[in-house]
């Protein structure tokens, strides 16, 4: 063999040898590939899945939303009207209040009155004690 057939076959090799390293790298990713399809295709079943999960709790959420506002709007009139009950109270309270110290002034007043006709009573009776005392004298 001449030298240039050596090389020749040393260059066949050398070539066999990097097909043969092609060959175990593209089937390593063709296994790769594999898997990644794979793990697509549960991760767009999974995806599925929970897209219809979440429609339905979105569509139950909403009727339980539509729920509690009825109830909310069912309700309001009742706050509405403690609210005005209380304002009512209030009303009175201060009605009551204000009636009381008029009573209150109107004691202080009558109290004095009171008193002014014990005085004038006491005069009147001073009066006419004098009086008879005088008519008493005359005869």
């Amino acid at each position: 063999m001449t030298g240039g057939q050596v090389a020749a076959i040393i260059a066949a090799v050398a070539f066999l040898v990097l097909v043969l390293f092609i060959g175990m790298f593209l089937m390593k990713i063709n296994k790769t590939m594999s898997e990644v399809n794979k793990s697509i295709n549960s991760i767009t079943s999974d995806v599925d899945v929970i897209s219809k999960q979440t429609e339905q709790i979105m569509a139950t959420s909403n009727t339980f939303i539509k729920d509690v506002n009825d109830k909310v709007n069912i309700v309001t009139p009742v706050f509405q009207a403690a609210a005005d009950l209380g304002q009512s109270v209030s009303d009175l309270n201060a009605a009551t209040q204000n009636l009381t110290q008029k009573v209150k002034d109107s004691g202080k007043t009558g109290a004095k009155a009171g008193v002014a006709t014990k005085v004038g009573k006491t005069a009147w009776g001073m009066y006419q004690n004098h009086r008879q005392a005088k008519r008493n004298k005359e005869i």
